[in-house]
């Protein structure tokens, strides 16, 4: 008490300055420990803890209970937990790791090997859609380079030109020319000379197997041959040109370079005339091609004979079709039928009153 000292106090339950718990508490801890010893002598505890189970259960299986979990699970609370639980640190780690380990490969590995996905693999081959997008895209890569090949053409014509005129002293083109010049045309003709030659093996194949077969293997079995494939190749080469002139307006090299007739389908007398004026540029050792390069038209002789022109093909890729505009539909405006006016109704005339003759006077 002197040295400032608190006395304990024995009604809070705190334990004494020696550490003893007061006397009500000794008390109390002695009877909880009598009363639960009676309860295990005696089984009451067991049949507490059965009771409280059954009653757990019968509340858990409850409707109220339904009712309340399914208010729960349709709140925002389970997906607000969701949400932050994918946001957060840790299981967005755990996902890197199990992709990135070993059973997950394993499981990619059979999937891929199983048959199923080889079916579904060759299905998806198979389907027109796809073909069709491989086709096009080929398609589309040839007509890319066909028409970068054309742009250069046209420059190299233009340089052609401007360097004959210069050794020449000819006047100088003033304004650029929208005609196929010497380069683009060459260029063109020498496609389709691939394309004949490669139809043309197959009968010189057919030719040197007939001489083989029915020649002695002299001379005039080699001058047969020779005389043989010389027509064949003449008259494949002049049905090649005068057929895609006549049905197309150009030729598979015209096409690939980038030029065209002026007339979309030559009649075929017209064609006619412009192979025998190809024909005889060629044989003039080229003198029917000089109009090309110097004429103000670029006509040769095949294209005067034929009254056509070259012309460059102005070929644009075609649009895809999620960049075209969306057609904007109108507004139908509803035209109200006009209401006829009623018909006017004349009112009859009135019948004529009779007044009654006057009585008489008596």
């Amino acid at each position: 008490m002197e040295n400032g000292s608190t006395p304990p106090s024995a009604g809070t339950g705190e334990a004494d300055q020696n550490g003893h718990l007061p006397l009500s508490a000794r008390l109390l801890g002695v009877g909880v420990r009598g009363a639960r010893t009676v309860g295990k002598a005696t089984g009451i505890d067991r049949a507490v803890e059965v009771a409280a189970e059954e009653a757990i259960v019968a509340a858990v299986e409850s409707e109220a209970v339904e009712r309340a979990m399914a208010r729960v699970l349709q709140g925002p609370i389970v997906e607000d937990a969701v949400q932050g639980a994918l946001e957060s640190d840790a299981v967005k780690k755990a996902l890197l790791e199990a992709m990135d380990s070993e059973l997950v490969d394993e499981v990619w590995r059979r999937l891929l090997a199983s048959e199923e996905a080889q079916q579904l693999v060759e299905r998806i081959a198979e389907a027109p859609e796809v073909r069709a997008a491989i086709s096009a895209q080929g398609a589309g890569l040839l007509e890319d380079i066909g028409r970068t090949i054309g742009k250069l053409t046209r420059r190299l014509d233009d340089s052609f030109e401007r360097v004959a005129r210069r050794i020449l002293f000819r006047r100088r083109r003033a304004v650029a020319s929208n005609h196929a010049g010497i380069v683009s045309r060459a260029l063109a003709m020498l496609i389709d000379g691939v394309f004949v030659n490669l139809s043309f093996t197959a009968i010189v194949a057919v030719a040197t197997l007939v001489d083989n077969a029915f020649g002695d293997g002299g001379g005039r079995a080699s001058n047969f041959a020779i005389a043989v494939g010389s027509t064949a190749w003449l008259a494949l080469g002049s049905l090649y040109l005068v057929g895609f002139w006549s049905l197309a307006g150009q030729t598979p090299g015209m096409r690939f370079v980038g030029i065209r007739l002026s007339v979309h389908r030559l009649p075929l007398r017209r064609s006619l005339k412009r192979l025998v004026g190809l024909g005889l540029s060629v044989v003039t050792f080229g003198i029917g091609f000089l109009g090309i390069v110097f004429g103000e038209w670029r006509r040769g002789w095949e294209d005067r004979f034929a009254g056509v022109d070259v012309l460059y093909d102005e070929r644009r890729p075609e649009p895809a079709p999620w960049s075209l505009p969306e057609p904007r539909l109108e507004p139908v405006e509803t035209v109200e039928p006009i209401a006829e006016p009623a018909p006017v109704v004349e009112p009859e005339p009135a019948a004529p009153t009779v007044e009654p003759p006057p009585s008489p006077v008596a």
